[in-house]
């Protein structure tokens, strides 16, 4: 056992982070309303904030009367899936849905963006050539695809876009990975052309009628299922939302107004940041040791690729300076990243009276045995501060965005419900983190707006919600369904 000074030590060393860490309800508000005023700025002028607010040109969400045979396809590391959904209107809605997903081969990685689309476009013919009878298509019709592409695109119209730098805070395997994947788009290249170029090399007439990213297809896929849902959040290994904007709220939109008045927003929110974030000297070392520093700051306090990276930071230093596992450090905890948070939600969730599960993911991955039961308790309680801190965040964000578009107070006598679809793997599999935001919304908002305020998991939008929109944006719309 420790001695009483180094284990006091180790206590403050909590105490000062949880501190650190603090998000009251007072803070959270500040949060939120720094998220409105942002997107405000955004919203004004390119580059007038550090939220992109980028304009998606989807005006047309899914209302559930599409119909007809819609592909999609989803790139977005080292393999990708090819949809195929058959949608039959009001009545039948998803008739059928297939996909397969495709691995990239190595060599494709560092080959040509020519010779990576003929891949792409040759397994889309494979799998078209495997639609059933009595669902092909007309001779005078085009098969028509949305293709979610999950890399920052300064899109052009619904259906182009060029490649932005590298912005996003890839994770580390998709950094390792993706970065192949990324050289070979140029930055500056049309996406839709490139695979357009390489589905006529084949001989495929398809037309890519949509280009989304995942966000964008989780809002669209929320939509077809409910006609409330007005914006989408990813929190998975990283975070993102996307929401549904008036046309003419936005002053940087020198078009003409779509018919429907409306225009989704892709916000990339995980760039935001404000002097109200709580962060502590643990996030800044993590920020400027990363691949990005000083970009994606509320991205690394609140997504699944940082939460059990910053555990770590803080056990390192317990261990460095309160001998906490001993009189040396164990080496693997000097590894950056080898603590996944699905590492720590397992822990933090462990319910055995020991901490049993704490005990074992302390042996498997840092190499750490012989812990006390009042060393693991320290620990699940470190894994509390980091979740509770992100999920409050998460939830100041959402509040953020409910705020802008007018769906944080009641208005008299109306009961109109706002829907927020959320996805990925954090908010799916982390109970303790989901249940938090969730709580922590209702606190934000208040009981009476947040009985109209509705939290829905939106599964796999990046997949279904491309179809979905090429649907509602096909280019046979209004011709008669014959």
């Amino acid at each position: 056992m420790k001695s009483s000074g180094k284990w006091a030590q180790a206590q403050s060393i909590l105490k000062d982070f949880e501190e650190k860490c603090g998000t009251p309800i007072s803070k959270l508000k500040q949060v939120a309303d720094a998220m409105t005023v942002e997107m405000h700025a955004g919203l004004a002028s390119e580059g007038g904030s550090k939220l992109k607010m980028i304009i998606s040109y989807v005006d047309n969400l899914p209302t559930g009367d599409e119909k007809g045979l819609f592909y999609a396809l989803d790139l977005g590391g080292t393999n990708f899936r090819v949809l195929r959904v058959h949608l039959g209107g009001k009545e039948h809605r998803v008739v059928k849905q297939e996909f397969e997903e495709v691995s990239i081969p190595p060599h494709l990685m560092t080959g040509s963006s020519d010779a990576l689309f003929d891949y792409i476009a040759e397994a889309l013919a494979k799998f078209v050539a495997t639609e059933s009878e009595g669902l092909h298509f007309s001779p005078d019709r085009q098969r028509e695809l949305g293709f979610t592409f999950s890399f920052p695109v300064r899109q052009t119209s619904i259906s182009s876009g060029t490649l932005i730098k590298w912005t996003k805070g890839f994770s580390i395997e998709d950094a390792v990975n993706s970065s192949n994947l990324y050289s070979y788009f140029a930055v500056g290249q049309d996406v839709v052309g490139e695979l357009t170029k390489a589905m006529e090399r084949i001989g495929l007439d398809m037309r890519v009628t949509a280009l989304v990213n995942d966000t964008i297809g989780t809002l669209a896929g929320g939509r077809y299922n409910n006609p409330d849902v007005v914006a989408a959040v990813i929190l998975g290994t990283g975070t993102n939302a996307a929401y549904v904007e008036r046309a003419h709220a936005i002053p940087k939109w020198h078009g003409l107004l779509p018919k429907s008045g409306d225009m989704v927003i892709n916000m990339e929110w995980g760039n935001f940041r404000s002097s109200h974030l709580p962060i502590s000297e643990y996030d800044q070392a993590l920020d400027t040791e990363s691949l990005n520093p000083g970009e994606q700051i509320f991205e690394k306090m609140i997504s699944g690729m940082y939460l059990g990276e910053v555990v770590r930071r803080v056990l390192y230093k317990m261990a460095d300076e309160a001998a906490f596992f001993g009189d040396t450090i164990p080496e693997k905890l000097k590894i950056p990243f080898i603590l996944r948070t699905p590492h720590m939600s397992a822990m933090h969730q462990d319910t055995s009276p020991d901490l049993k599960i704490v005990a074992t993911k302390l042996k498997d991955i840092l190499e750490i045995s012989n812990t006390s039961l009042k060393m693991r308790k320290v620990i699940v309680e470190l894994c509390d501060i980091v979740a509770t801190r992100g999920a409050r965040l998460s939830a100041a964000g959402i509040a953020g965005i409910l705020k802008k578009i007018g769906r944080d107070t009641l208005k008299d006598g109306e009961k109109q419900k706002s829907v927020v679809s959320l996805d990925g793997g954090l908010y799916e599999h982390y109970t303790k983190f989901r249940t938090c935001m969730e709580n922590t919304l209702t606190e934000l908002l208040g009981e009476e707006v947040s009985e109209n305020i509705i939290i829905e998991h939106s599964n796999d939008g990046s997949g279904i919600g491309a179809a979905l929109l090429a649907a509602s944006h096909s280019q046979y719309i209004g011709i008669d369904e014959s």
